[in-house]
């Protein structure tokens, strides 16, 4: 019993680290667009992202839920409860490597990704196929590829339509009109971002809860959603600023109206997504806002060697941290004959 609470206590540690790290893995979601137009400096949109972050973890627990019992069998891992928790702590040490080399990297590579395929290779090393939740895992696959395309169709149509309400106003009076429009918008971004990433730690400690038999149901305690929520605001406050650069300024280059329209179709796709309990990657889903912006310019606008760069990194991200998750599982019941 004494070496389950310590491993529990592990998990909840790696868990919220996972979260903090999410949330400077993932501050250009919130405010690359409105950092690379001018519209905020880096300090003040780093404050309402960190903010905005914290109230929307705060929001639902539908993501946590699929999180915690969508993907593995939690029946299943309480049975060998020991053996459960090594296999949560395996998906977070490998989600965590991850992130951090993408973050190094400059890749705006996806946290959501990064967890799931965590869980679902340590989950198979640890149980075998037959202990994952296929169905929840197809819906979950099938949301994770749709997300990006859906953010910038929205963001495509949204831009289209502004560039045909104010197809004879002045460009200084359209600028001006969205500045103060694309803050509005950034929050609402950031307030999106809170609502889907910081539910997925959520999911995680409350799983180890469960299967350490410190909880009867999957209900997500209070100070669960605190910590997460904290942990995510206070990454979202260290920043990442090669990930900013990236999306603010490399994939193509964004004014007012345009980062009004990427940030508010990204917004909406993710908070429909978490209403439906539905794990997405907020990194692909503006990125694909972005990119559907910039289509409306020309097809040139975007710069696509850029795009293929990052959508290397989501295509892979998936496999490798399920190796990775495996492999840590393995090395880890080899060193501890657990």
């Amino acid at each position: 019993m004494p070496e389950l609470l310590l491993l529990v206590a592990l998990v909840v540690v790696l868990a919220l680290v996972f979260d903090f790290i999410n949330g400077f893995h993932d501050t250009a979601n919130a405010i690359a667009a409105s950092v690379s137009t001018g519209v905020l400096t880096p300090r003040t949109a780093i404050l309402m992202a960190a903010t905005l972050n914290f109230v929307g973890a705060l929001i639902g627990t539908e993501v946590a839920k699929t999180i915690g019992k969508g993907i593995i069998d939690t029946q299943i891992i309480e049975s060998g409860a020991i053996a459960g928790q090594w296999v949560v702590v395996a998906a977070l040490l490998s989600a965590i490597a991850w992130n951090l080399l993408t973050w190094w990297w400059g890749l705006p590579s996806s946290s959501s990704h990064a967890i799931i395929g965590g869980l679902i290779g340590s989950a198979v090393a640890g149980f075998g196929w037959s202990k994952l939740h296929w169905l929840g895992v197809e819906r979950i696959f099938i949301f994770l590829v749709a997300s990006p395309i859906i953010g910038g169709i929205l963001s495509f149509a949204i831009m289209v339509s502004l560039m045909w309400v104010f197809r004879s106003a002045l460009p200084s009076f359209v600028t001006n009109l969205f500045r103060p429009l694309q803050v509005v918008a950034a929050g609402f971004m950031a307030l999106s971002h809170g609502m889907n990433d910081a539910q997925k730690a959520m999911g995680i400690i409350t799983l180890a809860l469960l299967t350490g038999g410190l909880i009867p149901t999957f209900e997500v305690p209070l100070w669960v959603k605190l910590a997460a929520a904290a942990a995510m605001a206070l990454g979202t406050s260290a920043g990442g600023w090669k990930i900013i650069k990236t999306m603010g300024t490399r994939i193509v280059k964004l004014q007012p109206i345009n980062g009004f329209a990427s940030d508010t179709a990204a917004a909406l796709t993710i908070m429909t997504a978490s209403h439906f309990g539905l794990p997405v990657s907020t990194t692909h889903v503006v990125s694909g806002a972005i990119m559907g912006v910039g289509a409306t310019k020309r097809v040139s606008a975007v710069r696509w060697g850029v795009a293929g760069n990052m959508v290397l990194a989501w295509v892979f991200t998936i496999p490798i941290t399920a190796s990775l998750g495996a492999f840590v599982f393995v090395v880890l019941r080899w060193a501890l004959k657990f």
